[in-house]
């Protein structure tokens, strides 16, 4: 095996069995990611990552002496800051969950399901080497401490690293199979390996409305609702996107309450 391609990990949970267990998943589905150390809590956690510096983490949101959030607040203040693949572990914390959507970080819900993982995998392979800052980090950590469900950045990750945006700059986001088209204001478009379904999911609060199966447009950047040709709509950046039959009246209730 060939150490150079290795990609190194640290697993960070109080739960020894688990540890175990995501090794034992990690050994069946991969043989690309070294497990390099173990950490039990916030203060073995900080340590160890501090000390091997991993490319990935495998993170335990409720540890015997706090949260993994601690450990993020605590590697954030120190004199090092490293750019690291984080992922998640939880068995629950839903307005968590939407923070790591919108922060571009991943998560692997309890009890670990083989698929998941494998996906995970997938991501990791995909992200680790890229120019991935620290400032996604940052951005969860914000959005965690407001602890109000209004996130008003978004972290997209790409295959040249993590951009962060203010969501109001977006424009609208197309399907492009399982992938989205983002197109975003003074920006150029970006591919993100996610489907438009999460995003409509994310952003639907956010004053954004799925329009068509392939759209989802930002009302704020509407400008024209032409009904002749079966409905459509001009966007501010002069494009047009086509309306669903099954949109049409809803469209029509949003824009009259703008």
């Amino acid at each position: 095996m060939n150490t150079e391609l290795m990609i190194t990990a640290v697993l960070i949970d109080d739960d020894k069995h688990l540890r175990e267990g995501l090794k034992a998943l990690l050994e069946r589905y991969t043989n690309e990611i070294n497990i390099i150390g173990e950490a039990e809590s916030v203060k073995t956690g900080v340590e160890t990552l501090e000390k091997l510096q991993p490319q990935v983490i495998f993170l335990d949101i409720h540890l015997s002496d706090g949260t993994g959030f601690d450990i993020l607040e605590q590697l954030a203040k120190g004199k090092t800051k490293y750019s690291a693949y984080i992922i998640f572990i939880t068995a629950h914390e839903q307005y968590a969950l939407k923070a790591f959507k919108f922060s571009a970080l991943d998560f692997i819900l309890k009890p670990v399901d083989p698929e998941e993982l494998q996906n995970a995998i997938a991501k990791i392979k995909e992200a680790v080497g890229k120019n991935n800052s620290y400032d996604h980090i940052d951005l969860l950590l914000e959005n965690i401490r407001k602890k109000v469900d209004n996130f008003k950045r978004i972290a997209l990750s790409t295959s040249d690293g993590i951009h962060l945006f203010e969501v109001s700059d977006i424009i609208r986001c197309e399907a492009k199979g399982n992938y989205t088209e983002f197109f975003i204001k003074n920006h150029k478009p970006l591919l993100i390996s996610r489907t438009l379904k999460e995003y409509e999911e994310l952003l639907t609060e956010h004053g954004f409305e799925r329009i068509h199966q392939s759209h989802l447009i930002n009302l704020s950047f509407l400008k024209s609702y032409i009904k002749s040709d079966g409905g459509y709509v001009i966007m501010a950046d002069n494009t047009t996107i086509p309306i669903a039959q099954s949109k049409r009246e809803k469209l029509q209730e949003l824009i009259k309450a703008l």
